[in-house]
């Protein structure tokens, strides 16, 4: 994409986003928030150079709603290329729960990993 005087404007990516949120972390948990399973979506406007983002906590009394926030925000606007504007909105729906962490971070606080069910029975697929 062609940028201001015919030189080359960055394309700014959804992967380029997640990888920068890797490096914020909620404060009482050495997880960082991607792998926490907390960002929900990541949404691009390359024409406006803005990023919006819906993320949630681990609980709606976490003290650290707005420096998370915050963090968040900030990283991507110092970090990504091409970023003018950064909205990030903390949701709470649907509510955040520890299946929503990748196995990399279940493994590191040592939450054993789900056996898949039969959607049918509801039940252990190794009963």
């Amino acid at each position: 994409m062609l940028g201001l005087f015919g030189k080359e404007k960055s394309m700014i990516t959804k992967e380029q986003v997640m990888e920068v949120l890797k490096n914020c972390y909620d404060p009482e948990i050495p997880i960082n928030i991607v792998d926490m399973g907390l960002v929900y979506d990541v949404q691009v406007n390359n024409d406006e150079g803005r990023v919006d983002v819906k993320m949630t906590l681990t609980g709606q009394g976490c003290p650290a709603h707005a420096t998370m926030s915050e963090d968040a925000r900030m990283r991507i606007l110092t970090s990504v290329e091409g970023v003018k504007d950064v909205n990030v909105e903390v949701v709470w729906e649907p509510p955040w729960h520890p299946r929503m962490m990748s196995a990399e971070a279940k493994k590191r606080l040592g939450i054993p990993e789900e056996e898949p069910t039969d959607p049918n029975t509801g039940t252990s697929s190794h009963s």
